[in-house]
C-alpha cells in the first residue's frame, strides 16, 4: 500500500503544474493545503503556487517567526463531497482546488505559538510525506568581536524549527555550525568583527530536489 501511495504522489507532483493551470488566481482555496501540494511538486509555476510560496516565506519574515507550513490548517481528513476512495495526495488536491469550503463568518486568527502541538488530521508518518519533515527553519543570530584585552567574544543564539512525524512544529537550540551552506552566513577567520541575523528555511520536494530561502533583518 505504501508503494501505491508513493507512486500516486510522485505522479501527482510531476503533473501538478498542468493541473493547476486551470485554477484561476482569484479562486478560493486552503492556503496551507496549497503550500503542502506546491511544496511537494517543487513549487511549479502557477498563480496558486506563487501565492502559496509568498505566504510560506512571509511567515518566516520577522515578526513573529511562524511555522511556514501549518499543516493542521489543511483538512486532509475530510472531503467536501462524497468521492470514490482517493490517495492522500489526490484528496489533498481535491480539497485544495476543486471544492473550496462554503464561506463562513470570519473569526480572529489565533496567535501562532512558538511550539505548535497541532498535527495533521490524517496519518502522515509514511514516506509519501517525508517532504514535510524535510522543512527546517534556522533563526540565525550570531555576533563576534575582539575586546580591548584581545579576547574574542562570540554570541550564538541560533535556533532550529523543525517538524515532527505528524507535522507538529518545535523550536530547539542550534548553532551556526549546523546552518546549511546555502545560507549567506560567512563567519570570517580569526575574530574579525561580524554580525549576522536572518531566518533561513530549506526543504526537499517530493522528488528530493533541494530548495531554500533566506530573509535578512
Amino acid at each position: 500500500m505504501k508503494h501505491v501511495i508513493h507512486g500516486v504522489a510522485t505522479a501527482t507532483a510531476i503533473s501538478i503544474s498542468g493541473l493547476m493551470a486551470s485554477s484561476g488566481p482569484a479562486q478560493a482555496y486552503q492556503v496551507d493545503c496549497a503550500i503542502l501540494l506546491c511544496l511537494a511538486g517543487g513549487w511549479p509555476a502557477s498563480a496558486p503556487c506563487a501565492h502559496a510560496r509568498a505566504v510560506f516565506i512571509r511567515r518566516i519574515t520577522p515578526w513573529p517567526i511562524e511555522p511556514p507550513l501549518q499543516i493542521w490548517r489543511c483538512p486532509m481528513g475530510v472531503s467536501f463531497k462524497d468521492p470514490s476512495p482517493m490517495s492522500p495526495m489526490e484528496r489533498l488536491y481535491d480539497i485544495t482546488f476543486r471544492d473550496p469550503p462554503e464561506p463562513q463568518e470570519s473569526t480572529p486568527i489565533p496567535l501562532v505559538r512558538v511550539q505548535a502541538d497541532e498535527q495533521a488530521d490524517i496519518d502522515i508518518s509514511g514516506d509519501a510525506f517525508d517532504f514535510v519533515r524535510s522543512i527546517r527553519v534556522y533563526h540565525i543570530q550570531y555576533r563576534q568581536h575582539e575586546n580591548r584585552d584581545g579576547d574574542c567574544n562570540r554570541s550564538d543564539s541560533t535556533r532550529l524549527g523543525s517538524y515532527g512525524v505528524q507535522g507538529d512544529y518545535r523550536w530547539t537550540r542550534s548553532t551556526v555550525g549546523q546552518v546549511p551552506a546555502a545560507s549567506g552566513l560567512s563567519i570570517p577567520n580569526g575574530c574579525g568583527s561580524y554580525f549576522y541575523r536572518s531566518v533561513f528555511v530549506d526543504w526537499r520536494d517530493h522528488a528530493g530536489n533541494y530548495g531554500s530561502e533566506e530573509v535578512r533583518y
